[in-house]
């Protein structure tokens, strides 16, 4: 199991999975603003409404049921009985940037109008605001751990035969503020547009019921986890937007772990 040949494949391994992530990141980001892709989110051939919904909602279901069950520490101790343990977070990022990959290639549009917005500082705010959330996504990730988030960190050490070290509870950057800045991140970006389909609320409304729902699933994880100290965190840090008033800081552990968002993005 540690031979070179074997620390390589896992190393090569890893790196390829991060490239068809960051490459299908790319594109999502593409697909919801329908900027530099091919196809966006109100792209290709418009058909039957009911069908463009059950097919799109499909899409969606799989995507949150593959995130949400890969990610619960139950199904992880299973699955690394078959999966090697350090490549296990390159093989969630490579089924989960697959289903992504698979949902942008067959979404259907659903092009009747919402809302648009046509007063060009309006336009312009809502154009920073999307670009703000995936700012404030890519830059949480490298707060906590992107390469450890990622699966490359993992498939490094093994490479190298070097034990994780043991992480501090931390709160770093907009974690003081804010539990779950990845998914504030993912909510901003899918909100903000000057031109509000149908088929793009459908998406906006899924996402953010699973979000909802994944914080929920996450948050209890890391109760059981840290207990006492993620419950003082709570009461200092806002979910999704930061809380006003007196905040309680969360006390400093040398129990393994990170702030929040790494179980299930």
């Amino acid at each position: 199991m540690n031979s070179l040949f074997v620390r390589l494949l896992g190393l090569a391994y890893g790196v390829i999975v991060y490239c068809f992530f960051l490459a299908t990141l790319l594109y999502a980001m593409g697909f919801v603003g329908s900027l530099f892709v091919p196809k966006g989110i109100d792209g290709g051939v418009a058909g039957p409404v009911i069908v463009a919904v059950l097919v799109n909602v499909a899409l969606l279901g799989l995507f949150a049921v593959q995130h949400s069950v890969m990610a619960r520490p139950g199904f992880k101790r299973r699955w690394t009985k078959i999966v090697p343990k350090p490549v296990e977070r390159s093989t969630f990022v490579l089924f989960a940037s697959a289903v992504l990959a698979l949902l942008t290639w067959q979404w259907r549009p659903i092009t009747a109008v919402v809302w648009t917005v046509t007063d060009p500082v309006a336009v312009g705010v809502l154009w920073v605001v999307f670009w703000l959330g995936w700012g404030t996504l890519l830059l949480a990730t490298f707060l906590i751990n992107h390469f450890e988030l990622f699966g490359l960190a993992q498939v490094w050490r093994f490479f190298r035969r070097v034990q994780p070290a043991p992480q501090a509870f931390r709160t770093p950057g907009l974690y003081r503020w804010v539990r779950h800045p990845i998914y504030l991140g993912f909510l901003l970006a899918f909100w903000a547009t000057p031109r509000m389909t149908v088929g793009h609320l459908l998406f906006a409304l899924a996402t953010t019921g699973y979000i909802l729902i994944g914080i929920w699933f996450e948050e209890r994880d890391l109760m059981v986890e840290f207990g006492e100290q993620y419950r003082r965190y709570r009461a200092s840090a806002g979910m999704l937007v930061p809380r006003l008033g007196r905040r309680e800081r969360p006390q400093p552990s040398a129990s393994a772990g990170r702030a929040s968002d790494t179980r299930s993005v």
